[in-house]
């Protein structure tokens, strides 16, 4: 399995075919196991939780895979991929496959080819994948947009009533867990009820597919939870467990995974032109010239793009 991430990671062109011939050979194997996405502020207790997670999901005869992305640094290109060492009992579990992958850039703090390594753990037989990272910018979309189930991470004492109904985070929450409840429980109730308000309200659109009164549709929910005291977990994947049966019956969760893999198909489009872009021999040409010249301030930024890229369709 590592080996066949590694080879889906490279950039090099002969392992990019190979990598393409092994996913299509997987296909038939995949898209069996339930996806969770996971993400929340550094210090929120994710891989804590995965961990607790893990254990509790192999006890009850699942197998769990685990791919933990950590953000690249901006500055050194770096990342420490600590999270596998955090997980010191679910990473030694035969039932459980853990693999922390660099972001390398890539928008959404999720490496780019995590989608492929999901493909890969439901091939080798794993019928939970979580997807895991770092909520920095825009890495709650790009999770929500490839899992079947998305879960926010929160601190008790992590903002006030206008924290918890700002939009865009809160409205792609499937489900959202306060952590660390054992510290403070006042704290944890309290903002477990500001969430659940925010949730709701944000949840009134005035059409039918949001009547609370439905118990064939699923609400976002809010559970607390002690990841460190193992607290709580079994009330989580209830919830998931419901979760999953009301989109499946509802036909929502085959609908998310078709729209999930037309984007998957643009995505890899749109970095595939900008390889392309970027080999051009005319670009590579102009670049170093144009570069300066926007450096020094003498050329807009926005007047160099434009002639690289009609450079690029003079040649195309």
């Amino acid at each position: 399995m590592a080996k066949a991430i590694t080879l889906l990671e490279s950039t090099r062109a002969d392992h990019r075919a190979q990598g393409d011939e092994l996913l299509t050979a997987l296909l038939p194997h995949t898209g069996g196991a339930f996806r969770l996405g996971i993400s929340g502020v550094p210090g929120v207790g994710k891989s804590t939780f995965i961990e607790a997670l893990g254990l509790y999901l192999i006890g009850h005869g699942h197998r769990v895979a685990v791919l933990a992305v950590d953000p690249s640094s901006s500055v050194s290109g770096g990342s420490i991929l600590g999270d596998k060492t955090r997980m010191e009992k679910l990473s030694v579990d035969e039932k459980a496959y853990i693999r922390p992958s660099p972001s390398s850039g890539t928008l959404g703090g999720v490496a780019e080819k995590t989608r492929e390594a999901m493909l890969v753990c439901e091939a080798a037989g794993y019928d939970i994948v979580i997807v895991e990272t770092v909520g920095v910018g825009q890495s709650e979309t790009a999770v929500a947009s490839m899992t079947d189930m998305f879960c926010l991470m929160q601190l008790p004492n992590a903002g006030d009533d206008l924290q918890a109904i700002k939009k865009g985070v809160m409205e792609l929450a499937d489900l959202v867990v306060i952590n660390k409840a054992d510290i403070d429980a006042a704290a944890a109730t309290r903002a477990q009820a500001q969430i659940t308000s925010s949730l709701r309200l944000l949840g009134q659109h005035g059409h039918p597919e949001h009547a609370h009164h439905d118990e064939k549709i699923w609400h976002p929910k809010v559970v607390q939870l002690s990841a460190l005291l193992g607290q709580g977990v079994d009330a989580f994947w209830a919830a998931v467990t419901q979760f999953r049966a009301l989109q499946t019956a509802s036909g929502k969760l085959a609908a998310r995974r078709e729209g999930q893999a037309q984007a998957w198909m643009w995505e890899r489009i749109e970095s595939g032109l900008k390889q392309a872009f970027r080999a051009h021999p005319q670009v590579r040409k102009l670049l170093p010239q144009l570069g300066a010249e926007v450096t020094a301030g003498r050329l807009a930024a926005s007047t160099a793009a434009r002639q690289l890229l009609q450079a690029y369709e003079q040649k195309t």
